[in-house]
């Protein structure tokens, strides 16, 4: 590694721009964020990704190593990145800081705390919710009824046990008992808030207007009304700057936020890829899962909120997730199955043509794994001929940049091609044509159903003034549909709004589909029981 101080001069900051946390990882300062604003932007570059199976595709992984590759083709590249959630690293997949030769460092500390963002997001959500309590429990001058009580915990980790919680319990002393819960840090409002504010007084004043209950005479009460804006943006002071680290091959990398994909936006914050766009000639972001989660609220949220405007997409595909999507065994993924790759390849199209209908120039990016056979790859690269669609081979992982140099040329030369981006629905839209225009355009649904509740909060959520944000769907990522069963490219199905909720501080509307959950479970063998330290040295985390 390189002292991060060189890392930023590369990019023209200073090391006066840089507020150091230890010698290789640096938040950006506000000064040097209000000195870069005039500069022109670079161009932005989309990864996503299709279907994955449970184990992920190495989409971060195609990132890192497409921002090295660019790098040692001599074009300035910078790469924008989420922080990874501790839920993953402990729980289904381990670190998210990408693999082999094409990572993030330092690694382990990129993994764990950081620079102590996630904490930050979790101690201003969980202040909120005490100083509810508090008002509560000090004669309840806002007559919040505690049964109509929106804001929920939160802690950075899988936790099932905490989804359905009572609280209050032991006595007067103790609280009002109620019913509550947890959601996973990286789903909670604050997190969003904290991805999508521009500057220090967006933030403030969009923590105010976090809507947390209603009174018994129906009205909505928000976070403001608690007085609880001025903390929980102090508590977000410094997690609001952008950090910066650096790959294997000393490229730029921002990393800052962590919204989970499925059931959160999905996009690291608007600061990172903004600042990033102003010190480089081209950004490759990321955003989580397939082109039908993180790619569609990229592209209808995060673009259309920050006046971002996407020159390409990336679409990673691996023939292990086409074989998952075409029926294989999970267990027999590493075996050469053409039957179910050919199966599976619709799949790879629907993603294509979702990128495309967003207007965009698309290139097929294959992330080879040691066990992928010839006979496999030239048919992944047929169903891009045939759509129309560029196709490179990536060994990132195995030969970091030099791995993705044809990618990198392939990549630019998209970046320069007639661009239509659009998003896929109008803000002007009702609330159900919006999740209908994605659940259809995107998924390929032919209806959308709602619960009764759902129905209910239709109404509630038109007249707290949430008819004009845009929608964020929250789903399985394991098919196009609501149903994760629902492999390859789903036929004539429909999906089912079980909830929604008003975001009125991050500014969208959340739309929960299908038995997702906003705090996940541990899987039968956790990831944690793989990650130990001896020495001072961790091991485990990849």
């Amino acid at each position: 590694m390189l002292p991060i101080t060189e890392v930023a001069a590369k990019i023209g900051l200073f090391p006066e721009d840089l507020e150091l946390y230890g010698k290789y990882k640096a938040k950006i300062s506000e000064e040097a964020l209000a000195r870069l604003e005039q500069k022109a932007d670079g161009k932005l570059i989309l990864v996503t990704a299709v279907n994955p199976t449970p184990a992920g595709e190495g989409k971060t992984t195609v990132t890192v190593g497409l921002g090295q590759a660019m790098a040692k083709a001599g074009k300035k590249a910078v790469i924008a990145l989420r922080e990874p959630s501790l839920g993953p690293v402990f729980g289904v997949k381990g670190g998210a800081a990408g693999g082999g030769y094409a990572q993030v460092l330092p690694m382990e500390d990129i993994n764990l705390h950081f620079t102590g963002d996630m904490h930050a997001v979790t101690s201003a959500n969980n202040l909120l919710c005490a100083m509810l309590d508090n008002s509560l429990q000090q004669k309840n001058p806002l007559q919040i009824d505690p049964r109509r009580v929106l804001i929920a915990r939160s802690m950075d980790m899988n936790d099932r046990a905490l989804r359905h919680i009572n609280i209050g319990l032991g006595g007067k002393a103790n609280g009002v008992p109620r019913e509550d819960g947890f959601v996973i840090s990286v789903a909670s409002e604050v997190m969003a808030i904290l991805c999508l504010a521009s500057d220090p007084e967006d933030l403030k004043r969009r923590l105010g207007n976090v809507l947390v209950a209603y009174s018994y005479g129906g009205e909505p009460i928000f976070a403001r009304d608690l007085k609880a804006q001025g903390a929980m943006a102090a508590l977000l002071k410094d997690a609001i700057k952008p950090n910066l680290a650096q790959t294997l091959e000393n490229t730029p990398a921002f990393m800052h936020g962590g919204p989970f994909a499925n059931i959160a936006h999905g996009c690291n914050s608007v600061r990172a890829t903004g600042l990033a766009l102003k010190t480089a000639d081209y950004v490759i972001t990321e955003a989580g899962f397939g082109s039908d989660l993180g790619g569609e609220k990229f592209l209808d949220i995060k673009c259309r909120l920050a006046g971002f405007r996407p020159a390409a997409a990336v679409l990673v595909v691996t023939a292990r997730a086409l074989k998952y999507n075409g029926g294989a065994n999970k267990t027999r993924l590493s075996e050469e199955n053409l039957p179910a790759l050919s199966a599976g390849l619709c799949n790879l199209e629907a993603h294509i043509d979702n990128l495309r209908g967003f207007g965009l120039p698309v290139v097929v990016a294959v992330n080879r794994f040691e066990c992928d056979t010839a006979p496999e790859l030239e048919a992944m690269a047929e169903c891009c001929r045939q759509k129309g669609a560029d196709f490179a081979p990536c060994e990132v992982f195995a030969k970091g940049g030099e791995g993705g140099l044809e990618l990198a040329q392939k990549v630019s030369e998209a970046c320069e091609k007639e661009n239509h981006f659009a998003p896929v629905y109008d803000l002007n839209h009702t609330i159900e044509e919006k999740i209908e225009a994605v659940a259809k355009r995107v998924y390929g649904a032919s209806g959308v159903n709602y619960t009764p509740a759902a129905r209910k909060q239709l109404v509630e959520i038109r007249a707290a003034g949430g008819e004009t944000l845009p929608v964020c769907l929250a789903k399985t990522q394991y098919s196009l549909s609501d149903d994760p069963a629902k492999l390859g490219r789903p036929k004539n199905f429909t999906v089912t709004v079980r909830e929604l909720w008003l975001r009125n501080g991050a500014g969208f509307v959340t739309a929960l589909l299908g038995d997702i959950m906003t705090m996940p479970g541990l899987p039968v063998s956790p990831a944690a029981e793989r990650i130990d330290v001896a020495r001072g040295k961790i091991t485990g985390l990849f």
